[in-house]
């Protein structure tokens, strides 16, 4: 069997942080006695399998709400981005910008090939 493996477009750096202060900062997270400031392999592999989980969840949403409000494609995708963004800002779910961006392209591209 095949070991499943996270695309290339999928993100993997975190948000960008800020620190006040006038001398340059590098922030790091400090996993395991190893310090990363990208996602470690595990952490990606976990945030995409949620991820692609959320696009599949999302991608029939969007179905549904095409056959049976006459959406568009286009205007589906629209409503789902909308959608992710509001639980997004209002803290309901931890997705970064970029998370978001690809699950409606990873949306997209699952209703484009049904």
């Amino acid at each position: 069997m095949a070991t499943p493996v996270v695309p290339d477009d999928f993100p993997r750096q975190l948000e960008p942080g800020v620190v006040p202060g006038a001398q340059p900062k590098l922030l790091v997270r400090e996993v395991d006695g190893v310090y990363h400031t990208d996602l470690t392999d595990e952490e990606c592999w976990s945030r995409f399998n949620v991820c692609e989980d959320l696009a599949r969840q999302l991608a029939e949403y969007a179905a549904k709400k095409m056959s049976t409000a006459g959406l568009s494609l286009d205007d589906a995708l629209v409503r789902v981005e909308k959608g992710l963004e509001t639980k997004v800002s209002a803290g309901q779910w931890d997705f970064s910008g970029n998370e978001v961006a690809w699950m409606v392209k990873r949306a997209s591209e699952l209703l484009r090939t049904a």
